[in-house]
């Protein structure tokens, strides 16, 4: 009896092993083919870091192919805080490059973050101070490539272009309103670090930065050099409080040309005010049609064969009473008869509104 009752409790430690051995190798098998996409992403995050590298803005045409707004190359700082060793060094080293106190630099490199940007004193800047970075070699802090937005014809075409902030995102006009398309997607070098975020020598990954959509404007640069110079000479001529101009192909409604003054200067927008920058005339501002109307009326009335230009006539007295108004034309005493084909020439009020709307 004793013997079976052993044998019954050794058979069943082996079905629990077993069972044990069954569980765990399933459990293996689901983590080596189920979760091994998320588990390696987590693994590669502990020691996997990279330099960010800025894709170019899509560049912005005219309707021949004269590029509106294109971008420069410049370099931004980058530092890897846990691969500084004498941090004290690079901040007071670095803050002598930037022209700024130890403190605001201290910030950033005592910063606990795997990748700190300088930012705003250490984006886009210029050849001289990055190549003073860059002689002196100091571990952790990394130079990164970065495009700037460029408007090589300066205020031309201002208001509609619009402008970028410093993280290259569109604020206004067609930097705004194109954004999603214009802004490209980041690349990056990667490298491998060890668990206190120090490099290690190992190769590093390059993965290139895809740029952003152009786009093509119907604007035509030559004819908008034309109303930009124009406005410009009405300005200095009778110092108007703003002046503006719209160009349009009547064959298809296709914006040629369109400015305004007060402009701005797209590259330093933020030397100008609110009321510069947000105004742009053409589309903002709103007027009575005035005698641009009389087109629409006397059109009608030709469409309808109500109206003959050569054979029918008006009379204007100089005034016409109309309910409880009296509409004056802005001759004083009227143009007497005329054909309707002359009371369009002399823009008559009563003519066009009155006796063509008679017609209707």
């Amino acid at each position: 009896m004793n013997n079976k009752k052993v044998n019954s409790k050794i058979k069943v430690f082996i079905i629990v092993i077993m069972l044990v051995f069954i569980v765990i190798i399933l459990k293996v098998f689901y983590i080596q083919v189920f979760e091994y996409n998320k588990l390696n992403t987590l693994a590669n995050s502990l020691w996997s870091r990279n330099l960010p590298i800025e894709a170019d803005r899509g560049l912005i045409y005219d309707r021949n192919g004269v590029v509106l707004a294109n971008n420069i190359t410049t370099t931004s700082l980058v530092l890897i805080p846990n691969q500084i060793k004498n941090k004290k060094e690079v901040t007071e080293k670095l803050a002598k490059v930037l022209n700024i106190s130890y403190d605001k630099m201290k910030d950033h490199v005592y910063k606990k973050t795997s990748i700190e940007r300088v930012h705003p004193y250490g984006r886009r800047l210029n050849y001289k101070k990055a190549k003073e970075i860059d002689d002196l070699k100091l571990e952790g802090v990394y130079l990164v490539r970065e495009s700037k937005r460029n408007y090589p014809y300066k205020n031309m075409l201002s208001h509609t272009l619009g402008f970028v902030g410093i993280d290259n995102q569109g604020l206004s006009g067609i930097e705004l309103q194109y954004d999603k398309y214009l802004t490209g997607k980041y690349g990056a070098i990667k490298y491998l670090s060890d668990a206190k975020g120090g490099k290690l020598k190992l190769t590093e990954t390059y993965v290139a930065p895809q740029n952003g959509v152009n786009i093509t404007l119907t604007i035509n640069k030559e004819i908008q050099s034309s109303v930009e110079r124009e406005l410009d000479n009405a300005v200095t001529k009778y110092n108007p409080d703003n002046a503006l101009a719209i160009a349009m192909d009547p064959n298809n409604g296709e914006i040629l040309a369109i400015a305004s003054r007060p402009d701005f200067d797209a590259s330093n927008y933020k030397n100008y005010s609110d009321e510069v920058l947000n105004r742009n005339l053409p589309i903002w501002s709103t007027y009575e049609p005035g005698s641009t109307f009389k087109i629409i009326t006397l059109s009608a009335a030709l469409n309808e064969n109500l109206v003959d230009l050569d054979k029918d006539t008006f009379y204007d007295s100089g005034s016409v009473r109309v309910a409880n108004a009296k509409i004056r034309c802005w001759k004083r005493g009227g143009h007497g008869a005329q054909t309707f084909l002359q009371v369009v020439e002399n823009s008559c009020n009563l003519g066009v509104n009155t006796g063509t709307l008679l017609n209707l």
